[in-house]
């Protein structure tokens, strides 16, 4: 078993890890213990009470968090003629068809973000085993296949955040960077746990959203009380 390091130590003392706090409070405590020499990244993690084995259980979708994420996003995005000039103007990094599909295929992924439009995705189709496992398959349900290149970059570029329930019924993303003010990183929270409770599937039974903890990169988790994110 690995032992956690004076600053994990040091940044726990304080933190009752039995209790859940107040959101305001948890963020607080969180951005106190970030104390590593880069921007830290804030990730909250939801456990929901479902089982994504079954079909109508499954939990994804994507969110605009009001005060971006803080990461730098490279977007790729699978497209001809006027709509790859398009994904050009809008600050794409990577723009192709069957060229960049041969470069993906290959192993060369140079772009975090995956948009494509829907002529493109008979070609992108094949890519499923290379996109699928990263999760970066576009997908029209969270808005990455679609024609409105601009708009999808853009929000990619800006702060939008794709979300999926993980095997164990844990979702879990990045919503902002420990330079953030309490104020944002709460407001992102409240943004990202929002979204997840309206893409609650048909399938779950009983109580959905179980827990939810805020960390930072490498900081311990705090639980957050859940009346203070959820109106009742």
């Amino acid at each position: 078993m690995s032992k956690h390091g004076k600053r994990y130590t040091k940044a726990r003392e304080g933190i009752d890890r039995d209790k859940a706090y107040p959101l305001t409070e948890a963020v607080k405590l969180v951005k106190q213990g970030a104390k590593a020499k880069f921007d830290e990244t804030i990730e909250v993690a939801m456990n929901l009470g479902v089982d994504p084995r079954h079909a109508d259980q499954m939990v994804r979708g994507v969110v605009n968090l009001p005060n971006g994420s803080g990461r730098n996003v490279r977007v790729g995005v699978f497209a001809r003629g006027a709509k790859a000039d398009e994904a050009k103007a809008a600050g794409a990094d990577v723009v192709g068809a069957e060229d960049l599909v041969e470069k993906v295929n290959g192993g060369n992924i140079d772009f975090d973000r995956c948009i494509a439009t829907p002529d493109m995705m008979p070609l992108v189709g094949r890519l499923g085993k290379v996109l699928g496992p990263r999760g970066m398959m576009p997908n029209p349900k969270v808005g990455t296949v679609t024609m409105d290149i601009t708009n999808a970059v853009k929000g990619a570029k800006g702060g939008s955040v794709e979300f999926r329930v993980e095997k164990a019924g844990i979702v879990q993303a990045g919503v902002g960077k420990a330079s953030f003010t309490e104020q944002q990183l709460a407001q992102n929270i409240k943004a990202f746990a929002d979204a997840v409770q309206k893409a609650k599937p048909s399938g779950a039974k009983g109580t959905f959203v179980e827990k939810i903890a805020v960390s930072s990169t490498m900081g311990p988790g705090v639980k957050i009380e859940l009346s203070s994110i959820f109106s009742s």
